[in-house]
């Protein structure tokens, strides 16, 4: 059919999922009469849309009476290996199949990973290849039990990376101790690297490797100075906890004391001063009526 125009959307990465000629086959299966008017385009555009490596599909007719079909593929993200299945994986977190005519390029991702957690493994996948220190040193993913692991190119070691949290500090961890110390030692040295711990980056030794017998002899040594280190924090918070409690049950009875010792003393004044006033009052009244009797004698002689 000469009037049929089919439009593959390409993006950066070129994926060739979807080969126009099948498209065309489709158009035919949907146009038994061969005319272009004849063509059911509603159901020929849910056809299209059913195939797996199609992300989106738009089928219309024009106003020079061309059919044009616009097909926008699905672009990988990942190749998940799990159950024993391979499938790729698109940014939208969607599944779909292994094609047998094209093999898009993109990191390999193991273990059993959750649906739920594919458009996060798809960001930190995108780091990976946007950064270049990433990109030369991780070739693919690894989940066992909830760890990820970073598979590397360099050495038999993998880089522990724990969940899919915080990626780029990680990242950083790891870069920093591939500068400062890696660069200087055998790869072979080490079995794993992991930096899911924070601040801090904490390595296994491969027991395989040679130069790691002396080393592996006098590790119990080494571990036994930090859990020594660690107890005695513990002592000393327990000895500053209980001295504020002694310090404020001596301070209330002594406050109480010097309430009572107060109180007393304004209640004596309060009931000796009428006393000593009402003595007072007897005694003026009775030197009072002497003095009045003494002149009354006075004035009789």
């Amino acid at each position: 059919m000469e009037n049929v125009s089919i439009n593959m959307n390409q993006t950066k990465t070129p994926v060739y999922f979807v080969d126009e000629k099948d498209i065309k086959d489709l158009v035919k299966q949907f146009n038994p009469t061969k005319k272009i008017g004849d063509v059911k385009i509603p159901e020929l555009e849910k056809k299209i849309n059913e195939i797996p490596f199609v992300d989106s599909a738009n089928v219309y007719m024009n106003l020079n009476g061309n059919l044009n079909v616009d097909i926008k593929q699905r672009i990988p993200i990942f190749r998940l290996n799990k159950n024993g299945k391979d499938f790729y994986v698109d940014e939208k977190g969607v599944e779909f199949p292994i094609s047998r005519n094209f093999s898009y390029p993109c990191m390999l991702v193991m273990g059993d990973v959750d649906a739920s957690e594919y458009q996060e493994l798809g960001q930190l996948v995108e780091k990976i290849d946007k950064d270049d220190f990433s990109k030369k040193y991780f070739i693919g993913i690894k989940k066992e039990k909830n760890n990820y692991n970073l598979l590397t190119s360099d050495g038999n070691y993998k880089v522990e990376i724990g969940d899919l949290e915080n990626i780029d500090f990680k990242v950083k961890g790891f870069k920093t101790f591939v500068e400062k110390y890696l660069v200087y030692q055998n790869p072979n040295k080490y079995k794993k690297i992991s930096v899911k711990y924070n601040n801090q980056i904490v390595t296994t030794l491969n027991p395989y490797f040679k130069e790691n017998d002396s080393i592996l002899r006098n590790a119990p040594k080494i571990e036994i100075k930090p859990e020594v280190e660690s107890h005695k924090p513990e002592e000393k918070k327990s000895e500053t906890k209980p001295e504020p409690k002694k310090e404020i049950k001596k301070a209330e009875p002594k406050k109480s004391k010097a309430k009572k010792e107060t109180s007393k003393p304004k209640k004596i004044e309060k009931k000796s001063e009428p006393k000593k006033t009402s003595q007072k009052k007897k005694e003026t009244s009775f030197k009072s009526s002497s003095e009045k009797k003494k002149k009354a004698k006075v004035v009789v002689e």
